[in-house]
């Protein structure tokens, strides 16, 4: 009996990055050094206007690996601009989001991948609450929790975790999505999107490393009041309404 060979598949990473000049090397190796089992992967760093050296270390960076994608904004725009550059230039199969900084292990990445794989999912968030607040600081965990709840109760979904930096889509569900928030917006922008699609979202656990402010952690309350916002905006009753 002749033995099918699975179609190959490539997963694109969208790393936005800024002001990440200590932590984006050791990203990229460990991207690098995961196993996807298979899978191949398209590396597409986008660089959201570093004043702090990270671009300078990037452009030499680009022109020793030809095979990395590096996209350069030359003013800071926001995480979800950055994301939009980084969608627009994958060509994968599927697409990840991988933050920059080191709070997020890449060695999840093939756990996330396997719903994908096997046909079960549209979307996979990976969930760093499952079991509880895996480190996070109290502060943090409780405003992730409520803005994760609010987005719930407008998009009927059963998230344990909205903001989330990893979720995984299908490229050609990604691309039925029109998004608009520059900043952390992106979040509930995208999850409530999603849900207004009717798509399967999976979740699956992850492990997570959190920073303090001191440390580079960008978000504070502003892009809490806005995530709130955006989660009213994006609802699914009212972009059902609007289309």
């Amino acid at each position: 009996m002749r033995k099918i060979a699975r179609m190959q598949t490539t997963l694109s990473i969208v790393v936005p990055i800024c002001n990440e000049r200590d932590t984006w090397r050791e990203v990229i190796a460990r991207l690098e050094a995961t196993n996807l089992s298979g899978t191949e992967r398209e590396i597409i760093l986008v660089d959201d206007g570093s004043t702090d050296g990270t671009t300078e270390q990037l452009r030499a960076f680009e022109a020793d690996r030809p095979d990395v994608v590096i996209k350069f904004h030359p003013h800071n725009r926001g995480k979800g601009a950055a994301l939009r550059t980084g969608f627009a230039a994958a060509t994968g199969d599927f697409v990840v989001v991988q933050d920059a900084d080191l709070e997020y292990d890449p060695s999840d990445l093939p756990t996330l991948l396997e719903p994908l794989l096997a046909g079960d999912a549209d979307v996979v968030y990976g969930s760093r609450f499952t079991t509880g607040r895996d480190g996070a600081r109290m502060s943090n965990y409780l405003a992730n929790r409520f803005l994760t709840w609010l987005s719930n109760r407008t998009t009927g979904l059963a998230l344990a975790d909205m903001e989330t930096c990893y979720k995984m889509f299908r490229r050609d569900v990604l691309e039925r999505i029109h998004l608009e928030q520059n900043r952390f917006g992106f979040e509930p922008e995208v999850t409530a999107k999603v849900a207004a699609l009717g798509i399967r979202l999976f979740q699956k656990p992850i492990s997570y490393s959190p920073r303090t402010a001191r440390e580079g952690k960008k978000i504070g309350l502003t892009d809490g009041i806005e995530a709130i916002r955006c989660i009213f905006r994006y609802r699914p009753s009212r972009l059902r309404r609007i289309r």
